[in-house]
């Protein structure tokens, strides 16, 4: 499989533009460990992050989404971490002159691709 067939498409839901921002909490704590960190040298900072949800192909892997994303958008440099998940299909109930039927459910993967906060994918921006 090509690195251009691994990405479907871009999910842009409620939940998945709130990812796409660090928290304010999240920010805070960035911000006291910082101010720690000057203190105490072996204290660990969290990096801020973004993340974007892709529908990927049932067989890849997350070496070639993150490949892929690298590929097609050239404006983010750095993939921090790559989750993908099985989702399963749905079952629809189909009415025709015939009666009713059942489809076969269709399964689909989400990918969750984790980008440095200097690093946004504008096509999937609100």
């Amino acid at each position: 499989m090509e690195l251009t067939e691994v990405i479907r498409r871009g999910i842009i839901t409620e939940k998945t533009v709130a990812m796409q921002s660090p928290p304010a909490n999240q920010q805070r704590r960035h911000d006291l460990m910082q101010a720690r960190k000057k203190t105490d040298p072996n204290v660990r900072v969290p990096e801020l992050t973004h993340k974007y949800v892709f529908e990927v192909a049932l067989t890849a892997t997350k070496i070639e989404i993150r490949q892929a994303v690298l590929l097609m958008f050239p404006e983010v440099k750095r993939v921090l971490k790559v989750n993908t998940m099985r989702m399963p299909g749905k079952a629809r109930t189909v009415r025709s002159n015939k009666g009713f039927r059942k489809t076969k459910p269709h399964p689909w993967k989400k990918a969750i691709v984790t980008v440095a906060l200097e690093d946004t994918i504008p096509q999937l921006q609100p």
